[in-house]
């Protein structure tokens, strides 16, 4: 399907509206974290708030305004069909764990699919202002300043992004690190995949890995990576299986073909 220039248009400025609103909710509840109720899920450390419900609730809202005919996949509600093409994949609160224990690195991720491929990707950093901002064709920006990914950054001279959760045993996350510093690199773990997307598409990392992940994780900072010159493994995102997870690898071009062979992608 062709994607109209003025119906992308509309919808990025409105990822970036939302995105800045939800982040000014999020942080209010993140400074007065101690009074939130905290839910366990599967794992002890993925853990949710009346925050990351409200949070979402307010995106969902403001987007059925403006977009009643669009999709909707939030972490929280789950999925709602659309008749337009579009489908908007949001994340509130990406790094609950980092939220609610009072660390900054935590985010509000907005992404926007047409045909299935990731348009539109926004993701928003209260805690340090910071806005990365991608529309297909009309690359990637970080508080307006394009990000272009340098080539000569490998996994040896640059830091790779490493996640892991409980759908990963720790013999495969033990495998993914003992090969990463065998080639001689390091790596971080944030506690927010889609933040470490981010730092990819602005060149802070070299790129990043986790053998499982969900759509509202990734697929805004997928559209960041490749607009800022990267590559990513696709993410399927065909009916059901969008509400699945899947492995997610994303780099800057110096990194790809090390990580590629790391997470073991031809």
């Amino acid at each position: 399907m062709t994607l109209d220039e003025r119906s992308l248009s509309d919808r990025h400025q409105l990822a970036e509206e939302v995105a800045r609103a939800a982040g000014a909710l999020a942080l209010d509840y993140f400074n007065r974290r101690e009074s939130l109720e905290i839910e366990i899920k599967a794992d002890p450390h993925d853990v949710v708030s009346i925050a990351d419900r409200d949070v979402e609730a307010l995106l969902r809202d403001r987007i059925a305004e403006r977009f009643a005919e669009d999709g909707f996949l939030g972490e929280e509600t789950g999925l709602a069909e659309g008749s337009s093409g579009f489908t908007w994949v949001v994340d509130p609160i990406d790094g609950t764990s980092p939220f609610v224990h009072g660390m900054p690195n935590w985010c509000i991720s907005v992404a926007v699919l047409y045909d299935g491929r990731p348009v539109i990707g926004v993701i928003y950093v209260p805690c340090h202002e910071e806005l990365y901002s991608a529309a297909e064709g009309h690359g990637a920006r970080l508080n307006g300043r394009v990000l272009l990914l340098d080539d000569r950054k490998t996994v040896r001279n640059a830091v790779t992004g490493i996640g892991a959760n409980h759908h990963a045993s720790p013999e495969a996350v033990g495998r993914i690190v003992t090969d990463l510093l065998s080639r001689g690199g390091n790596f971080i773990r944030l506690g927010s995949g889609a933040l470490m997307l981010a730092y990819v598409a602005a060149g802070r990392l070299v790129g990043y890995f986790e053998p499982h992940m969900h759509a509202w994780d990734c697929l805004a900072g997928y559209c960041l990576v490749k607009e800022a010159g990267g590559w990513y493994l696709p993410f399927p995102t065909e009916g059901e299986r969008l509400t699945k997870g899947a492995p997610v690898l994303a780099a800057g071009p110096g990194g790809m073909g090390d990580l590629k062979e790391i997470a073991g992608v031809a």
